[in-house]
């Protein structure tokens, strides 16, 4: 049976990013067993819940825009960039699917700080200027090895990166915006040490794969083994996937 991921567009109005972003997620589902289903961001609700039946877990790429701070409550800062309403409407309806059926989720850099949101939790607009310049964590797409990271023990996260051969454990990096307050029921499972930044979130659940990271696998899948045992590991876990009633998913939480 053929493995379907989900994956939206990047950006519903910036081609020249959506042509140069999404093939390394595509190339990167595909090494690891998986077919992607990308989900236009111009489609209708009803079009989108088509599209998701067959699929086994979503992929919630980046973005060349920001997360909009009117949905934490906020009050948006001059540093903080126009979001996307089309891509923020996809991808509701992504998570309130998985949630439901309890798919896997698998979010990247803007997918990780939308989850996170989508969850109740909020987000730094803008580092630079709510944290300082202590770790630059927009360093251009060239640079593979930005800054290290910490991973919590006994998370999810280090449970794939044990496995890896990885003597520093460093990242790339290409943002500023991060997780502030933890949405609900997810854990911290990997800070950047040299300022606190939040890396990575999970979900506080052994029975659902709910992983999202602050960094970019997809762009170092062929060089580093950590990025490639992100992706076996999210398509593992969709490959296990049952579908689950509504009300098993809620209480299995």
């Amino acid at each position: 049976m053929t493995l379907r991921i989900a994956i939206p567009e990047p950006t519903s109005t910036d081609a020249e990013y959506n042509q140069r972003s999404l093939p390394p997620y595509l190339t990167a589902l595909r090494s690891a067993g998986a077919t992607p289903v990308v989900i236009p961001l111009d489609e209708s609700p009803a079009h989108v819940a088509q599209l998701l039946t067959g699929t086994s877990g979503v992929l919630l790429p980046g973005s060349g825009f920001d997360v909009e701070p009117e949905r934490y409550g906020e009050v948006r800062v001059s540093e903080c960039g126009p979001a996307d309403p089309a891509r923020t409407a996809v991808d509701e309806l992504l998570l309130q699917d998985a949630f439901n059926l309890h798919k896997p989720i698998f979010g990247i850099c803007h997918g990780a700080q939308g989850l996170n949101v989508w969850c109740g939790g909020t987000l730094y607009q803008d580092l630079p200027s709510q944290i300082g310049p202590a770790v630059n964590h927009s360093p251009g797409r060239a640079v593979a090895n930005a800054h290290p990271i910490v991973l919590t023990a006994g998370s999810r996260l280090a449970g794939i990166q044990s496995g890896c051969d990885v003597s520093n454990l460093g990242v790339n990096s290409s943002h500023h915006q991060a997780v502030h307050a933890l949405g609900d029921n997810l854990l911290v499972s990997a800070i950047s040490p040299g300022d606190g930044v939040v890396e990575a979130v999970e979900l506080n659940s052994l029975q659902h794969f709910v992983v999202a990271v602050q960094w970019h696998p997809e762009r170092t899948y062929d060089a580093n083994e950590f990025s490639r045992a992100l992706f076996a590991a999210f398509a593992r876990a969709a490959a296990a996937w049952q579908p689950r009633r509504v009300e098993e998913s809620v209480a299995r939480l």
